[in-house]
């Protein structure tokens, strides 16, 4: 596709950061009811609690959203 690249492309690309920022808010340890932290596990969630669900646990370490990230930019190495 030449011009650029599809809308399910740059999905994929606006979500690989939408996870991102939820990480990183994580690790700020900001209160549950900021609008950031809100919006990026509402986005994120449905992707991550399956992930979670396949993973041992791994010492009270969260790999799920760097296993989703890995998978999104697969997917995304594909379109």
């Amino acid at each position: 596709m030449s011009g650029g690249s599809s809308p399910f492309a740059q999905f994929l690309d606006l979500y690989f950061y939408v996870v991102l920022v939820a990480v990183v808010t994580s690790w700020m340890q900001l209160r549950p009811g900021n609008p950031i932290v809100h919006y990026s596990r509402m986005l994120t969630e449905p992707l991550l609690a399956p992930i979670r669900k396949l993973l041992p646990p791994m010492g009270g370490l969260d790999f799920s959203p760097l296993i989703l990230l890995f998978l999104l930019r697969f997917i995304r190495g594909m379109v």
